[in-house]
């Protein structure tokens, strides 16, 4: 290979870019700014919008600060998969200074921020959940109980949380049922991924069920939370939140997962493993754009 044809490194702004999960916080801050929309009654005011902007702002920061941090003590497991084999800590592109110190610096900034410009409730909320994704799942839970997504998963299901108390200043109802459906949603979505990527997971160490529990086992897990999923994704409308609209959108969503999760656990195979996968990130997303437009609508 010439010099002409040979690949260019890739850009240090790149590195510290991959680092932040953009694509995970793009979706926790999508999840934050719905807990943000739902708080306030009507049209937003320009002081309302702008509060939001900064509180988008901070959290992800100090989402990005957790993804980091994340990166950086997953290196050695994250080179063994090929999921994770590019980042820049698993090809040894940053090094442990580069990324300890990045992840630093995004959470202090987006601590600062929320702290001056939104609210201190939101500040310190964010902060527990950098501790609680950072620390507490990734260096306690994950490696050693194959329920690490589970328990670990109350930290994923924060973002509405953190909206709804930028906005408020408090953590009400509405914001609890938010995270009771993230909180459900996050086994089945991230086991169906396990199924598929079982090899990489025996490989790297970490007991994820499908490695310690078999593949029927998981199926079965996950057939029974999109069941109990169900349910939650019934509660805004049983509270108040939300009207026939959303109500038509959950219940034809959360069909959808159940039938995936039915088709899953009688016939496994890997390309209908990755497609209840990608089902789940439709099923969030589609779920939260429904309880926004029924906000707007009724």
């Amino acid at each position: 290979m010439t010099a002409a044809t040979a690949p260019l490194p890739t850009s240090a702004w790149r590195q510290y870019y991959a680092l932040t999960k953009p694509r995970v916080v793009q979706l926790i801050v999508f999840c934050a700014l719905i807990g943000m929309v739902l708080a306030v009654p009507g049209v937003p005011s320009l002081a309302e919008l702008m509060l939001g902007l900064w509180a988008c702002v901070g959290i992800w920061l100090v989402a990005g600060a957790a993804a980091a941090f994340n990166c950086l003590v997953e290196k050695t497991i994250d080179s063994k998969m090929k999921r994770t084999a590019w980042r820049p800590t698993a090809k040894g592109e940053l090094s442990d200074r580069q990324a300890l110190l990045f992840s630093a610096v995004l959470c202090a900034l987006g601590s600062a921020v929320l702290y001056v410009l939104v609210n201190p409730l939101t500040m310190w909320l964010t902060f527990a959940t950098f501790v609680g994704y950072a620390i507490i799942y990734t260096v306690i839970l994950k490696p050693l109980t194959p329920q690490n997504i589970v328990i670990g998963g109350a930290s994923g299901a924060m973002p509405p949380v953190l909206g709804w108390a930028a906005m408020t200043g408090q953590v009400g109802p509405e914001a609890l049922i938010l995270f009771l459906i993230i909180f459900l949603w996050t086994p089945p979505h991230f086991w169906a991924l396990a199924l598929y990527r079982v090899e990489d997971y025996r490989k790297s160490g970490l007991p994820m069920l499908p490695v310690t529990h078999g593949n029927e086992f998981t199926r079965l897990q996950i057939l029974l939370y999109t069941i109990v999923l169900m349910a939650s994704c019934l509660m805004p409308f049983v509270y108040g939140m939300s009207s026939w609209l959303y109500l038509v959108a959950a219940v034809v969503l959360s069909i959808g997962f159940i039938g995936y999760a039915v088709a899953l656990y009688r016939a496994y195979s890997d390309e209908l493993a990755r497609k209840t996968f990608r089902f789940s990130l439709i099923h969030l997303s589609a779920l939260f754009a429904a309880l926004l437009l029924d906000h707007y609508i009724f």
